[in-house]
């Protein structure tokens, strides 16, 4: 059997994948088992920040696991507390919960905004999250996520989750209330179509936490890490929450998730209320704090935005009735069509361009932090032929 035939048989089916099996990568392209080269405007889904084979990425994590792979959370370790001072000396937060992805970050942030209402705000539990939104799989997030296709099949679901409507202040007003812990958004909603908050909306929601002690929390599983052309999107907007979420991006293709929280919030966590065997694994922090060395040596940020705003520029050039819309911020951009676009991100894929959709009709283009204006241009080529 060949390696697709392996996995049909043998792994459980929640997954629609692509029938292309992968056996190397280098730089910003994939190489399938026939060795066709695909540039990869996917990243792993805004993961591979650094695209692949990053030198100082894999010296980090060879060093460390000559060291150890593993140890437990009840001892220190050196990568984990080196990355957690980078993040807080960067961001405008005190301290940091390790995990090991988006969905358990967002799944640690929901309890703390929990523990929190229950210590200062008489019990308080209720959490408004937005329309449109995608946080995680888990039974919680998969509540936060306020999109009924992703909750299809597991009621009930985590009580006391209430809906807005993304960038509709109002909608949000109308559900305020004393039993209200934390309002929790997307900066930029990432599965539901690439639609960035508006920045009234953000402040607005910033003020009506500070006026009824309610937490404001920031999914950043995918804008965060630079995506958007500053570490963390929030950075952009110039609002703060209270807590913010991290992953994807942040091992640089290890698996590692990060909670981050202000004090005053921080300090409702005691020793067991929350855990994660695996949260803060040396290898995984040693890649994470590779990768944002990076940043700063080379100055990635500035090729985001730089190549961003040069990937807008040229999407605007393809003319076609189809497209409805371009829009984004950063390296996180998407043409919303008129169609549905699982044929373009086939017919994409057969020339050698790996793009994914953001709902039905936008096609979502993440690629490596790293990439040039010359992979644009190529990326620009197959997609005028497409489309």
């Amino acid at each position: 059997m060949n390696i697709k035939q392996l996995a049909d048989n043998f792994v459980m089916n929640t997954y629609s994948r692509f029938p292309l099996t992968f056996v190397d990568a280098k730089g910003v392209c994939l190489y399938d088992e026939n060795g066709k080269e695909y540039l990869d405007f996917t990243s792993g889904i805004a993961v591979n920040a650094l695209g692949y084979s990053n030198e100082a990425v894999l010296n980090a994590a060879k060093e460390q696991m000559e060291k150890f792979f593993h140890t437990s959370n009840l001892y220190y370790t050196e990568p984990m507390a080196k990355l957690a001072q980078k993040l807080v000396e960067k961001t405008c937060f005190d301290k940091v919960f390790y995990a090991n992805s988006g969905a358990e970050a967002n799944e640690a942030a929901f309890k703390l905004a929990r523990k929190y209402g229950y210590l200062n705000k008489n019990g308080a539990s209720k959490i408004i999250s937005m329309k449109n939104s995608f946080h995680g799989r888990t039974l919680a997030t998969v509540t936060l996520t306020g999109q009924e296709k992703y909750q299809k099949g597991f009621s009930p679901l985590v009580e006391n989750v209430l809906y807005a409507t993304f960038n509709n202040i109002e909608s949000v007003k109308e559900l305020i209330s004393d039993d209200v812990c934390a309002i929790f958004v997307e900066p930029i909603q990432g599965e539901g179509g690439l639609l960035p908050a508006k920045p009234e909306f953000l402040k607005e929601l910033r003020q009506i936490c500070d006026d009824n002690n309610i937490l404001l929390i920031f999914d950043e599983v995918q804008t965060g890490v630079g995506r958007t052309g500053k570490l963390y999107c929030y950075q952009n907007y110039d609002v703060e929450p209270d807590i913010l979420t991290s992953a994807k991006a942040l091992g640089c293709g290890m698996p590692i998730g990060a909670m981050m929280a202000k004090d005053f919030v921080a300090n409702a966590f005691e020793p067991g209320n929350h855990a994660s065997t695996f949260g803060g694994n040396p290898v995984a922090c040693a890649c994470a704090n590779a990768l944002i060395d990076e940043f700063d040596e080379k100055d990635i940020l500035s090729n985001v935005n730089e190549v961003g705003v040069y990937l807008i520029e040229q999407l605007k050039t393809i003319n076609s009735p189809n497209i409805k819309d371009i829009r984004g911020l950063g390296l996180m951009v998407g043409i919303e069509l008129n169609t549905e676009v699982k044929d373009v991100v086939i017919k994409c894929m057969e020339k050698g361009l790996l793009v994914i959709n953001a709902g039905a009709k936008v096609i979502r283009f993440v690629p490596p932090l790293v990439i040039t204006k010359a992979d644009v241009d190529k990326a620009i080529s197959i997609l005028k032929e497409v489309i």
